[in-house]
């Protein structure tokens, strides 16, 4: 599903990278966020494919994901 996302503690401290590199999920959502292209962030990073931005955003959307609760579904 999402093959191209890597974890690992010794680099960039364990959070979500893109195979393997010093790049994180983060940095292409800041990236994207800024207006950058698709086009301008694979000029300027030239190691990165357009499959690596489209599951970058894609793995962003599925930890932004909302479940909205009604008042009945919480306990105190």
């Amino acid at each position: 599903m999402l093959d191209r996302i890597t974890f690992d503690p010794t680099t960039m401290g364990g959070r979500a990278c893109i195979r393997g590199m010093r790049m994180t999920v983060s940095q292409i959502v800041n990236l994207v966020a800024n207006e950058m292209s698709f086009q301008e962030i694979l000029d300027e990073y030239p190691f990165l494919e357009a499959d690596d931005i489209r599951e970058a955003l894609h793995y962003a959307a599925y930890l932004s994901r909302e479940e909205v609760l009604s008042a009945g579904d919480v306990r105190r």
